[in-house]
């Protein structure tokens, strides 16, 4: 069974583990097992706090392989993104350069060096192991956080943004930072981007450029990955345009990847939740799927499992009660799968 849980300080080696496969474009899962403790500690930190509105905090949850005790994905919610160092994208955005003795009207598009984002809930950290994706495992590590988001909507704010891993060839270059970032910053993408997520990203506005930035003086290659995805992340950008997200003209400053965003309501998971009362048989005849997961904050259990949902009523086997903490009575919630 895969159970999608808070992390502890336990699954540090494994996690560290992870991360080394993850490439370039998740800094939010650093390499260095020093700063991977820290985001630990800081997760659990914030699910035992009490709160009221979102602040700094940041919850990292885990995928566990309950039947070999392995840990094979991840995924997080910084609860405010922007409050203790801007969190910078560019707008995309059109100025207008007429000249009417000679007739000509030009609508140019620019970008917008900008921190609209500050203070809005950020989905990040999906990784799954390579060995474990297919059989629904994906969206359990994405899902399971939008039903914790909904048992909890104090911790979080109302709108929901996710940075896309943007465009870059099969040797890993970015035309966008080719032609752009190449120019302010005296290292490579992957350290400007590594320095951006782990460090302290203060550097950016001190050489980024101040003024607009005209998309025309741009490469062609360049201008064509404006709000393009890795192709390694399409999948998650279809999976999260079904939950709602879209895109509204907002780019990584580094790779042009599309920031994607969404109110809470909107969210399909959420808008589909039903909170039942749990019911447990022995055995249950359902070939019905659900995401279940129980009330709780630091004990939080998500799972994907077979259940017959009677009215407000969920049937589920022990096993998968004991998997969730949960007994007979219990208050759940659940999200039938297609």
């Amino acid at each position: 069974m895969m159970l999608f849980r808070p992390v502890t300080q336990d699954d540090a080696d494994q996690i560290a583990a992870l991360a080394q496969q993850t490439g370039t474009g998740l800094t939010t899962l650093p390499k260095d097992p020093e700063k991977l403790k820290h985001k630990i500690a800081l997760s659990i930190e914030s699910f035992a706090a009490t709160v009221e509105y979102p602040g700094k905090e940041y919850y990292l949850f885990v995928l566990e392989d309950t039947t070999t005790g392995k840990v094979v994905g991840t995924s997080g919610l910084a609860a405010a993104v922007g409050l203790e160092q801007p969190f910078y994208t560019y707008k995309v955005g059109t100025t207008v350069h007429a000249s009417p003795r000679l007739g000509i009207h030009k609508t140019i598009p620019t970008l917008i060096l900008g921190h609209d984002y500050t203070g809005t809930t950020e989905i990040c950290t999906l990784f799954l192991s390579p060995n474990h994706r297919g059989g629904g495992t994906g969206k359990l590590l994405s899902k399971g956080r939008f039903l914790f988001l909904k048992n909890h909507p104090k911790r979080f704010a109302n709108k929901i943004i996710a940075e896309m891993r943007g465009y870059s060839d099969e040797n890993g270059v970015s035309p966008f930072w080719e032609s752009l970032g190449r120019h302010f910053f005296d290292m490579d993408f992957d350290d400007a981007d590594t320095k951006s997520g782990e460090d302290s990203n203060e550097f950016i506005a001190e050489l980024m450029p101040k003024y607009p930035i005209y998309v025309p003086m741009l490469s062609e290659e360049a201008q064509a990955t404006l709000g393009k995805v890795h192709p390694d992340t399409e999948p998650a950008l279809k999976l999260l345009k079904k939950e709602g997200f879209r895109y509204t003209g907002y780019v990584d400053i580094f790779d042009a990847g599309p920031t994607i965003e969404v109110r809470q309501e909107n969210i399909d998971t959420i808008k589909r939740s039903i909170d039942v009362n749990v019911v447990i048989n022995s055995s249950v005849d359902s070939t019905q799927r659900f995401l279940i997961a129980n009330r709780k904050v630091e004990d939080y259990r998500c799972v994907l499992a077979n259940a017959q949902l009677i009215d407000n009523r969920i049937e589920i086997t022990a096993e998968i009660a004991n998997a969730l903490g949960l007994k007979n009575d219990d208050q759940a919630i659940v999200t039938p799968m297609s």
